[in-house]
C-alpha cells in the first residue's frame, strides 16, 4: 500500500471540503471560536539608589547588631516567611510575591548596577564610573519589551515616570533604547499630582512630556497641520530621529484619547488616588497602572523623588542616616503605593495580565556604616515579582546569615530577565537586532522556577 502523506493545509482542506465550507472560511471561523490571549503588560518599580535588602525583604535578626540593625522582622501573609516592619502592607500582599534572595552580581557603581538590571547586561568595562546613555548600549528591559509589542499611533511604546535617572550630573545608561534606536528610548511622562518631596531630580536637557499644556484641542490640531505642510527637512533623516520621534509622539498622546485621558488622574476614583498616597511615588504608580490600561505595554516608575548626587535626599542611597531616613520617608511611600497597585490590579481583575517587577541596583553592605548609613553592596540584594502568571507566596533563593552573599539557588539579572520575558509571553531567547541588523537574544540567562 502506497502512503499518503497529507500537509496540514491539505488536511484542513480535506476536512473543510467535507463540512461544506472554505477553508478560508474555516479559519475564520477559528478565529472567531478562539480570540488571541491578551497580551501582559508590565510595571516596573525601580527603588534608585539601592534598597537595602536587609531592611526590607530579607531581615537578618539572628545577625550581629551592627549587620541586623534596628529594625524588627514581622510575618506576613504567607506562612513562614518575615519582612521588615516598615513595609506592613506588603506584608499583607505576599501571597501575591515572589521573592528572590539571592540576586547578585558584580558592580558596586549606581548607574552600573542599574545597567546591569535593566538590561540583564554587564556593563561595558572600557566605561568605567558613570556611564552617559550612547546608541551602543544594551537596550533597557522596557525598549525589548516593546519591540514585541504591537505600536498604535498615540501610544508611546514605552513610559518612565516620573523622571530619567541621574547620578552627579550625568544621565545613566541602561533605561534608553541603546543600540534598537531613539525611537524605543522610553519617554519621560511628569506625574501631574502629588506632594513631591526630598526635591525633585534633575532632567538635563531629556525629552520630558507634560501633557498638562492648557493647549485646546483644535488649535493644536491646526498647529499640527500647519507644521506639516510647512516644514521641509534639510540634512540627512538621522539627525532628526530623535526629535521626530518625540515630537511626534507627543502630538499623537495630545491628539487622541486614550493616553491623555489615562494621563487625567482627577478621572480617578478620589478614594482610591487616596489609597495610593498624596505622594509622587504613589501618584506615579496610580498612573502607571492607568496608562497599561490603554495600551501602553510597559511602564517603568523610579519610586524615589532625587537624584543622588552624594547621598542626600529622598531617594535610596542612605549612606548616612539610613534608618529614619526609611522608616520616616521612604519605606511608607514605597508600602502604601506598592501595596496599593497590587489590590489595585487584583480587584480590576489584571493582576494575571499585569507583570509587576520590583528592581534596584543593588543592596547594602552587611555592616553598618560609621553614619548609622549603608554603602553599595551588588553581592547579594533582594527583587520581587508579581501578577503575570507568577506563583505568589514563595521565597526563591536565600542569603547567608549575614545577608553577604547567596547561600542557595544564586542567581543574577540575567536570569531575572529571561523569567521577566517568559512570563510576558515572549520567549528568553526571541531575537532583537542592531542597526546592523545583526540578531541578538533578549536575554542569556534561565528562567526561575517561580510559575
Amino acid at each position: 500500500m502506497n502512503e499518503i502523506l497529507l500537509t496540514r493545509r491539505e488536511s484542513l482542506n480535506a476536512g473543510a471540503a467535507i463540512a461544506g465550507v472554505s477553508l478560508a472560511s474555516m479559519l475564520q471561523m477559528q478565529s472567531h471560536a478562539a480570540p488571541s490571549r491578551r497580551e501582559k503588560s508590565c510595571i516596573v518599580i525601580y527603588c534608585w539608589g539601592g534598597i537595602s535588602h536587609h531592611e526590607s525583604w530579607d531581615p537578618k535578626p539572628d545577625a550581629p547588631k551592627e549587620i541586623r540593625g534596628i529594625f524588627n522582622p514581622i510575618s506576613t501573609a504567607t506562612p513562614g516567611v518575615f519582612v521588615s516592619e516598615h513595609i506592613p502592607l506588603l506584608a499583607q500582599q505576599t501571597e501575591k510575591l515572589a521573592i528572590i534572595r539571592s540576586i547578585h552580581h558584580s558592580d558596586s557603581a549606581h548607574g552600573r548596577g542599574m545597567y546591569w538590571n535593566m538590561t540583564g547586561h554587564m556593563p561595558p568595562a572600557n566605561r568605567p564610573g558613570n556611564i552617559a546613555p550612547t546608541r551602543d548600549d544594551w537596550p533597557s528591559l522596557a525598549a525589548m519589551v516593546s519591540e514585541f509589542r504591537a505600536h498604535r499611533s498615540g501610544v508611546p511604546r514605552a513610559v518612565r515616570l516620573p523622571y530619567p535617572m541621574v547620578d552627579n550630573g550625568t544621565l545613566q545608561a541602561g533605561e534608553y533604547g541603546g543600540w534598537l534606536g531613539a525611537q524605543y528610548d522610553p519617554i519621560v511622562m511628569r506625574t501631574p499630582a502629588g506632594k513631591e518631596f526630598g526635591g525633585v531630580s534633575r532632567t538635563l536637557g531629556s525629552e520630558v512630556l507634560n501633557l498638562k499644556t492648557g493647549l485646546d484641542e483644535a488649535r493644536l490640531t491646526q498647529r499640527h497641520q500647519l507644521m506639516t505642510t510647512l516644514e521641509r527637512r534639510v540634512g540627512q533623516s538621522a539627525d532628526f530621529e530623535s526629535f521626530d520621534h518625540f515630537r511626534d509622539m507627543a502630538s499623537g498622546i495630545l491628539l487622541s484619547s486614550g493616553v491623555k485621558t489615562a494621563y487625567d488622574l482627577d478621572r480617578e476614583d478620589p478614594k482610591n488616588r487616596e489609597r495610593y498616597g498624596d505622594h509622587i511615588g504613589g501618584q506615579s504608580l496610580l498612573l502607571a497602572r492607568r496608562l497599561t490600561e490603554v495600551g501602553v505595554p510597559i511602564v517603568q516608575v523610579i519610586c524615589s523623588a532625587g537624584d543622588l548626587n552624594g547621598g542626600a535626599g529622598d531617594m535610596w542611597d542612605t549612606h548616612s542616616d539610613n534608618f529614619n531616613r526609611l522608616k520616616d520617608r521612604l519605606l511608607p511611600v514605597y508600602d502604601r503605593g506598592a501595596s496599593a497597585l497590587l489590590m489595585d490590579l487584583e480587584e480590576r481583575g489584571r493582576l494575571d495580565d499585569t507583570l509587576v517587577v520590583f528592581l534596584t541596583d543593588f543592596g547594602r553592605t552587611p555592616r553598618i556604616n560609621g553614619g548609622a548609613g549603608r554603602d553599595h553592596y551588588p553581592n547579594a540584594y533582594s527583587v520581587v515579582l508579581a501578577g503575570g502568571g507568577i506563583k505568589g507566596g514563595q521565597v526563591y533563593g536565600s542569603s547567608d546569615s549575614n545577608g553577604a552573599h547567596p547561600q542557595s539557588h544564586a542567581c543574577g539579572p540575567e536570569d531575572l530577565h529571561a523569567t521577566i520575558f517568559q512570563a510576558l509571553g515572549i520567549s528568553p531567547r526571541a531575537e532583537i537586532r542592531d542597526m546592523l541588523n545583526r540578531p541578538f537574544p533578549v536575554s542569556d540567562g534561565k528562567v526561575l522556577p517561580l510559575f
